[in-house]
């Protein structure tokens, strides 16, 4: 499901229009995927659609920073990218109700393990989906697109 995802995110980000989901089935069996990726695919963004469609969810209070993850979190989610997502509320690049969001929103992937590829593509599908919220959220997204896509490193002069 998970490729489904990412086939549907780079196919429509950069578009305002998102084909019904009648459409999208079509266009992703035509592309090789199965009814139950397309299905649960489908599924997925339309739980981000609704969240992100929420802004009071991205303007909560950061009132408490710390967390404590589930057995059942753990044993989903790599340590490393337990760590990549500390990292992002300590940079404040997200809040704490974005952390809960995209922590949400990995837990409903169907398969058994988040690694860090997967958890940057989780990161950047729900940081879009608030960028929609308004321009300063949009700048946010655009860093965040440059901080997980580009595959370059910085070079030390």
């Amino acid at each position: 499901m998970f490729e489904a995802l990412v086939y549907m995110f780079e196919n429509y980000i950069d578009t305002q229009f998102r084909p019904d989901n009648n459409t999208l089935t079509r266009e992703l069996f035509a592309a090789g995927f199965d009814e139950e990726d397309i299905n649960g695919a489908c599924d997925w963004f339309n739980q981000l659609e609704s969240m992100a469609g929420k802004p009071e969810l991205f303007q909560m209070a950061d009132a408490a920073n710390s967390r404590i993850f589930t057995e059942i979190e753990l044993k989903k989610i790599s340590a490393e990218s337990i760590g990549f997502i500390l990292f992002l509320v300590q940079a404040n690049i997200l809040n704490t109700s974005q952390r809960e969001l995209v922590l949400e929103l990995a837990m409903n992937v169907p398969q058994a393990m988040i690694g860090i590829e997967e958890m940057r593509w989780i990161v950047l599908m729900t940081t879009w989906g608030a960028s929609k919220s308004g321009p300063d959220k949009t700048k946010e997204y655009l860093f965040i697109e440059d901080v997980l896509l580009n595959d370059k490193k910085p070079t030390l002069h």
